[in-house]
């Protein structure tokens, strides 16, 4: 048995709409309560000789039983209850009555979490998977069926005393980032509940990180979708971010720039508290200061101060909202009376959202502070090149290459690292591209990495620009040499 900490000793108490599976009516809901209104012929399976006389008993009694009564019958002979379910869901194909099965489990399931053991103890007498029913049934078409028996699955993989093992766990975690990926799935809410569920157990988060899943968090978030589901993946990252590793990691996804975005459009509370209780977190809950100081400069670059002095004139009911705003307003003030301008270049580089900001055409930055991009094996450099490749951004791979000729133009040794790192090569690509913007600043940055005499460049640059008839956006003659 695998002891593992309780959840509410990991996360703070929040309200029951935070915590409980069954809080937002969502589709798969709303169906559920309607297949609870049928009744199935089990008398026919019987006869049919679907299912053994057994069975038959057992369903009957537990299908037409009250809450005491069921509890009374679990208790008397669990190892039963799971038989004769299990064997329901392998010998019955008609979609209507799995349904109405799984529909059953759940409830059970729902009234007392222990009871995800009879299951368990079943299979292990049995010395069989105790997900491979579930797991098997996620190939059905039937979206209900997918999506109750994702829950099921969920609930046993949380409230057990036994962890998922990696295998199952890693086509668990799978099969629901890409139920989030499906374009108009009616049920990406129960979908969202069962990664709720499943990344608070802090054994399972980095799985879930293993399989992609915070890219996906965050593509889906940058979409359009609905502020019940954005509630519900932010409170899937704010979880995530409990792990001091994770944490650290975090903003590497890009999480800061899209949570702030969605902070400044927000009109819900709940959306508004947990994106709050995110940030929060990124700076309190990371060992390393250093990586605190870089998300608190993130948090300031992306517009979240200007939020916070918006918020901080709302009344709210709920204190921790109240609290969240005093600590990240303190937090965001001391670390922008510490900013350096590399501070605030290195955030924006590795935030790979780039801008004409005050500090790329700042001569006296790119003195003083040229020599610092080769700092971590030249990480930002790497982040630079990388950004010329894949990014679609006019505006992006316009400062690019004008920071990499910047670099050229102040270090030394700079067009040979720029050429080891195949810089040159991406810049001389741009040089065709259709923005006359981009094709500019690599004509600038190119011809930076090939000439020596800066003064004669200089003159050269300002005839193009007189001759020009375009308009640059930011672009910049270099100074003399």
């Amino acid at each position: 048995m695998v002891e593992r900490t309780n959840i509410k000793e990991i996360i703070p108490a929040l309200p029951d709409e935070k915590i409980d599976m069954l809080a937002a009516t969502s589709a798969l809901q709303q169906q559920a309560a309607e297949i609870r209104n049928q009744r199935i012929n089990w008398q026919s399976y019987l006869q049919s000789q679907m299912i053994p006389k057994e069975d038959y008993d057992f369903i009957v009694a537990f299908d037409t039983s009250d809450t005491k009564a069921r509890e009374a019958k679990l208790k008397e002979n669990p190892h039963q209850a799971a038989k004769t379910f299990l064997n329901l869901l392998d010998h019955i194909s008609k979609e209507q009555t799995t349904q109405y099965i799984l529909t059953m489990i759940d409830d059970m399931l729902q009234e007392d979490r222990s009871r995800v053991e009879i299951f368990r103890e079943h299979s292990s007498r049995k010395r069989e998977s105790v997900w491979g029913p579930f797991l098997n049934l996620l190939n059905r078409q039937d979206g209900f069926i997918l999506n109750m028996t994702s829950r099921i699955i969920a609930k046993l993989a949380c409230w057990s005393h036994e962890l998922m093992e990696k295998t199952d766990l890693q086509f668990y975690l799978t099969w629901l980032k890409d139920q989030l990926k499906l374009s108009n799935n009616e049920y990406i809410q129960s979908v969202a509940r069962c990664l709720q569920m499943m990344l608070r157990v802090d054994e399972y988060r980095f799985a879930f990180v293993s399989v992609d899943g915070i890219s996906t968090l965050l593509s889906v978030l940058s979409g359009r979708v609905n502020f019940q589901v954005q509630y519900q993946l932010i409170f899937c990252l704010w979880v995530l971010t409990f792990n001091p590793l994770l944490a650290e990691k975090m903003n590497k996804f890009n999480v800061i720039p899209i949570l702030a975005d969605i902070l400044s459009d927000s009109v819900k509370e709940k959306v508004t508290r947990i994106i709050l209780a995110v940030f929060r977190n990124l700076i309190e809950k990371v060992e390393d200061g250093q990586v605190a100081k870089e998300h608190c400069i993130a948090m300031v670059q992306y517009k979240v101060l200007k939020q916070l002095s918006i918020l901080v004139q709302r009344k709210f009911d709920d204190e921790d909202i109240t609290d969240d705003i005093e600590f990240l307003n303190d937090k965001l003030l001391a670390s922008v009376q510490d900013l350096s301008s590399f501070d605030e270049y290195s955030t924006e580089i590795k935030s790979g959202r780039l801008e004409w900001s005050p500090v790329h055409k700042s001569g006296k930055f790119w003195r003083e502070n040229a020599s610092r991009l080769n700092e971590k094996n030249y990480e930002l450099l790497r982040i630079l090149v990388h950004l010329l490749e894949t990014s679609k951004e006019p505006i992006v791979l316009s400062v690019a290459s004008f920071d990499i000729g910047e670099y050229v133009r102040h270090y030394p040794r700079g067009k040979h690292v720029i050429e080891q790192l195949g810089g040159k090569q991406r810049v001389m690509q741009l040089l065709g591209h259709e923005d006359p913007n981009v094709r500019y600043e690599a004509l600038l940055a190119v011809q930076k990495l090939m000439v020596h005499n800066w003064e004669y460049l200089g003159k050269q640059l300002e005839k193009e620009q007189t001759g020009a008839s375009g308009t640059k956006s930011g672009a910049q003659v270099p100074a003399k040499a």
